[in-house]
């Protein structure tokens, strides 16, 4: 399998892109949902603001250490903020993507979109240790999906999502 397309339209008996026609159709296939999690605007706010003590430590030692500890430690935080609102949750080709989950529609139950207060209730006092939780404190409303496999342990997938409804609809459609 070659990573670059390469054009054999001056070749005889060539059909355009040999890339292009070896993708599958879930390849080519839009997602029916797709969200990503992201961290919001006032988390790099805060990771600048521990690149900013960093400076101030290395004040003391040399202002060009200081600049640099500035920089570093903006940026390292930054990179961390980022990678924690990397998640994607995904319903397209016959499964869903949440995450490291990847389940197909036969293991899927009922999806149930969460209001904010019962999300709260379901990841804090009526939780259940063996679920799948895709959890971000950042995101208030989520989706239990119960998980209809008899031979997987985990009872149902918790989902912090901003449109609980779409995805919900989206899981439920994929589901039937």
């Amino acid at each position: 399998m070659t990573l670059f397309a390469m054009d054999t339209a001056d070749e005889p008996g060539a059909r355009g892109n040999a890339v292009d026609e070896r993708r599958s159709p879930a390849q080519t296939h839009q997602p029916d949902y797709r969200e990503t999690l992201r961290a919001p605007l006032s988390w790099y706010f805060i990771a600048f603001l521990f690149g900013l003590s960093f400076g101030i430590i290395l004040l003391v030692v040399n202002p060009w250490l200081s600049l640099a500890g500035l920089i570093g430690g903006t940026v390292l935080c930054s990179l961390a903020v980022a990678n924690y609102g990397r998640p994607v949750i995904e319903v397209s080709a016959g499964e869903l993507k949440a995450g490291p989950a990847t389940l197909p529609a036969a293991a899927l139950g009922p999806a149930v979109a969460l209001g904010a207060e019962k999300a709260r209730a379901l990841r804090t006092f009526e939780a259940d240790p063996r679920a799948f939780l895709l959890l971000r404190s950042y995101v208030q409303t989520a989706v239990r999906v119960e998980v209809a496999d008899p031979g997987d342990p985990t009872p149902y997938l918790y989902l912090s999502t901003r449109r609980p409804e779409k995805l919900a609809a989206a899981v439920n459609a994929l589901a039937r």
